[in-house]
């Protein structure tokens, strides 16, 4: 039996055991604040809010406090100053401005504060840890999942938020990477400031873009406000909608993809959770890294019902953890109740002792109920990790469909060959004669070799994400082998004007190479050259040999455009475009070029001073090789896929069949003996285009005539109608037509000119007088194409018909809104005025006798010729504000055109 003495004495050491533990967790306890930038209204930080406190509860020595600043940056650095002030010892911020709270940041900083960043970025680097998803790649993932879904076609609306947000900034960046690589893809954007705004905005989008097929929102609460306009309009099933956040629930993304009002939405976690296990890792003194990103994964029909339930099983398991939590609440204050009965009721010993029986046994329980939240802790770590299993599952799917793709671009390989097979055969049975035919085969070669090659850039680059790339070598005089390629550039050199050549140290190098893939790396590296090197400049190739170090370098330089000093790094990452890059390409190429080199364990380096020269260096001999890869004999057969310009594009081809010295006269007659009769007459003068009047239309649009000679009577349409239909079009209307017909009554000669003909002529007609109106009528065409040419900014007054007046009224007018753009390209010309790009080619060719880009350029320089004569405007000023890249290219055009450089142009005025 315990005496009273020994009673107080147990009772005083267990006071004293309490009071000690009681000390030592207060002492440990990590005080965590969180300040939330927008209010509870929102569901996804109301969850982010929520992940928070249910993180926390699994640690006990966490005390975390969260303030709510409501959408305002004043009471967020007031709730954080209250922070710094209360010497907490993590800070987590959802910042509201990415400006506004720097100072205070700064402040917690010089404090010895931590601070954590989670979701929005901040314009500063004075803090410890940044926690987000990677907004960027989730732009991408739409992007990809668009292109997957509108096999790369079609018409998309990218549906903003506010632009002072770097989740709303980085999501658009990343989705404009993947869409601008689909030229079919035509994508329009809106920003949406607020709901309201919203749907009077995507109204009027539903408006003027009837086949609008793909919207990518912000946000799932902006996606499907989308959705309920597209709703009232009955266009919601044409369109599909894919939104950002992907939060279960009955109100959340997943069910907006489980219902159909979502085609697909991207999982954007918030982050909570692994927000409160940095901050404890911070308290503890563990390294950490500066930038944590968060996994994200596209939900769409396929997954969303696996989605849903892995969510709600995580969050049952969250509710049962915070109900064993409540418990566990409880159980303390019991507890605390009791342990200050104890103090209070010291004397009675009997009823001291039942009390700390009960009070161990409660602490048995405690402990029994924190191993079973341990036990659920660790099944939601396994959700989590089959979470993330099924991501990589879907990055495999992913992995297959680009492997489908890749098989398909074999499969294309073998038409392809029998294909140029039949056109280098015909090739060589036209070879002297029609020249016509000739050219055409010559075109069909061109490019059957271009789809060709960019076949096998895909196949190269996928076999280079393989590794599956084995180079045969052999014993190679590089002079020659660089000679040989020299050569396929050199009428390109002349055309442009280009000082193109190549020089050497020793003529009898000796390198072992893959002809083959060595081949591929000097087409890309010279066609990167030509495409970025101006008219007039300096490209040339250098090859080194390197006595000492027994190497041999290959220098590209050039006076090109040259590369930004911040890029350098990337420009042989694959898909990278250099910002001042506004050439089509697929940005593969000098990714591939790097690998062939590493292949042959050489290396490539860049420099861009003024220009940009690319260095190749490669090893001697043969120590570095593999015997396997060595071959004594090498099939020339296998340069069967050397590259050929970017530039030479179909725009070039027209510009060639433009160029011809004959004009083309489409003749338009439904008696066979007439139109032969015709054709043969004028055949020597000019080229002649037949049709029977079937299909007069749509010769006309197709061959794009000089000038037309069209029968009154046809058998479908009449002469009149032909006309007329041909005067109305934009594309046509500059043509000249002569109608010809029996009837010579008043009648038929008003209507002639109703119709809008330049010319009436009876039967039977004089050919001599036939050929004299043409040439008439051809000659009064080249002088007002001359006079436009020459006088960009008087489209209004002359000679010109009305449809040519608003036409070239349209482009000047686009051109002037857009002058100081100098992105703009003649593709965005062309969707502005609703006609292809090669339509507008043709249509300003013809009007006007110059290309379109050419049209641009002295558009560009006469208004900079204005800015020298009126203005103070210093040359960098001018040439920026007028659209050129450089000033340097600005002052090279210049004098190109007027013999004179802006400055001295400006001293003379």
């Amino acid at each position: 039996m315990l005496t009273k003495s020994k009673l107080l004495l147990l009772l005083g050491f267990i006071l004293l055991f309490y009071s000690c533990s009681h000390y030592s967790e207060d002492k440990g306890k990590i005080s965590i604040g969180f300040s939330q930038s927008i209010s509870e209204d929102d569901t996804w930080r109301k969850s982010m809010d929520n992940t928070m406190r249910v993180e926390a509860s699994l640690h006990p020595e966490v005390d975390l406090t969260i303030y709510n600043a409501n959408n305002s940056t004043k009471n967020q650095i007031s709730d954080i100053e209250k922070m710094i002030n209360n010497h907490l010892d993590v800070i987590i911020v959802a910042p509201y401005g990415s400006d506004s709270i720097v100072p205070v940041l700064e402040k917690a900083n010089q404090k010895g504060i931590p601070v954590i960043i989670v979701d929005r970025k901040v314009n500063t680097s004075n803090f410890t840890a940044f926690l987000g998803a990677d907004n960027v790649e989730v732009g991408r993932i739409a992007g990809k999942y668009i292109v997957s879904m509108s096999k790369a076609r079609g018409n998309i609306l990218e549906i903003k938020a506010t632009t002072d947000i770097s989740p709303g900034v980085e999501r658009s960046l990343g989705f404009k990477q993947i869409i601008n690589q689909y030229p079919n893809i035509r994508k329009t954007s809106i920003t949406a400031e607020n709901l309201a705004s919203l749907n009077d905005k995507f109204s009027n989008v539903l408006d003027s873009l009837p086949n609008l097929e793909y919207v990518f929102a912000f946000n799932d609460i902006i996606a499907l406000q989308a959705w309920e306009v597209a709703k009232q309009k009955g266009k919601e099933k044409s369109i599909k909608f894919i939104g950002i956040d992907g939060l279960n629930g009955p109100d959340g993304g997943i069910q907006a993809v489980k219902e159909g009002k979502l085609k697909a939405t991207i999982l954007y976690p918030t982050g909570g959770s692994e927000a409160i296990r940095l901050a404890i890792k911070i308290a503890n003194k563990q390294a950490i890294p500066k930038n944590n990103k968060l996994a994200t994964v596209l939900i769409d029909s396929l997954n969303a019902d696996i989605m849903s339930n892995q969510f709600d099983k995580i969050t049952e398991q969250q509710t049962n953890i915070e109900t064993q939590l409540n418990v566990i609440d409880s159980q303390e204050k019991k507890y605390i109740t009791l342990y200050n009965l104890m103090k209070l009721l010291g004397f009675f010993s009997v009823i001291i002792f039942c009390l700390a029986i009960f009070s161990t046994y409660s602490i048995i329980s405690i402990r029994k109920k924190k191993r079973q939240l341990e036990i659920t802790n660790k099944k939601i770590h396994n959700q989590r990790n089959q979470i993330e299993k099924f991501a990589e599952k879907l990055k495999i799917s992913n992995e297959g469909k680009i492997n489908f793709f890749t098989g398909i671009s074999h499969e294309f390989k073998t038409p392809l060959t029998l294909i140029l097979s039949c056109v280098e055969s015909l090739k060589e049975e036209f070879k002297t004669k029609n020249t016509d035919v000739k050219r055409d085969l010559d075109i069909m070669h061109n490019n059957s070799m271009r789809l060709l090659r960019l076949i096998n850039q895909l196949l190269d680059f996928r076999k280079i994400e393989n590794k599956k790339f084995n180079i045969k070598v052999s014993k190679t005089n590089l002079m020659l082998f660089s000679k040989n390629i020299f050569k396929e550039f050199e009428r390109e050199a002349r055309k442009r004007r280009i000082n193109y050549t190549i020089t050497t140290n020793d003529e009898n190098i000796e390198v072992y190479l893959d002809k083959n893939l060595m081949d591929k790396v000097y087409y890309n590296l010279l066609s990167n050259s030509f495409k970025f090197t101006p008219d007039g400049g300096n490209i040339e190739i250098i090859i080194h040999k390197n006595f000492e170090k027994n190497t041999v370098e290959i220098k590209f330089k050039d006076s090109g455009i040259g590369i930004p000093e911040s890029e350098i790094k990337e420009i042989f990452n694959p898909f990278f475009k250099g910002s001042n890059n506004y050439k089509n390409g697929s940005g593969i190429g000098l990714n591939l070029s790097k690998s062939f080199i590493d292949l042959h364990n050489g290396t490539i380096e860049v420099k861009s001073n003024v220009g940009t020269e690319f260095i190749v260096t490669l090893p001697l001999g043969t120590e570095h090789l593999n015997k396997k890869q060595i071959i004594d004999n090498y099939e020339e057969d296998n340069l069967n896929d050397n590259y050929v310009f970017e530039e030479e594009t179909e725009a070039q081809e027209i510009t060639q069949e433009l160029s011809e010295k004959k004009n083309t006269i489409l003749v338009i007659e439904d008696n066979v003996d007439l139109l032969e009769f015709i054709s043969s007459k004028l055949s020597v003068d000019y080229k002649v285009i037949k049709s029977d009047g079937y299909n007069a239309i749509e010769k006309a649009l197709e061959v794009m005539p000089d000038i037309i000679l069209c029968d009154l009577n046809l058998p479908e349409k009449s002469g009149f109608e032909i006309c007329q239909t041909l005067k109305m079009n934009v594309l046509t209307s500059h043509i000249p037509t002569i109608i010809l017909t029996a009837s010579d009554d008043q009648d038929t000669y008003i209507k002639s000119l109703e119709a809008g003909a330049d010319l009436f002529l009876t039967k039977p007609f004089n050919l001599k007088v036939l050929r004299e109106s043409i040439k008439g009528l051809l000659y009064n065409r080249e002088k007002l194409r001359y006079y436009y040419t020459n006088n960009i900014d008087e489209i209004e007054v002359g000679t010109l018909g009305v449809i040519e007046k608003e036409f070239l009224n349209k482009i000047n007018i686009l051109l002037e809104k857009n002058l100081d753009n100098s992105t703009f390209s003649v593709e965005e010309l062309a969707s502005c005025l609703n006609i292809s790009r090669v339509q507008l080619y043709r249509k300003v060719k013809a009007v006007l006798g110059i290309g379109i880009s050419d049209y641009i350029i002295n558009f560009r320089l006469e208004k900079s010729k204005e800015l020298l004569k009126t203005t103070s405007l210093n040359i960098s000023e001018i040439a920026y504000s007028c659209g050129f890249a450089s000033p340097n290219y600005f002052s090279t055009s210049f004098k190109n055109k007027y013999a004179v450089s802006p400055k001295d142009f400006r001293n003379e005025k």
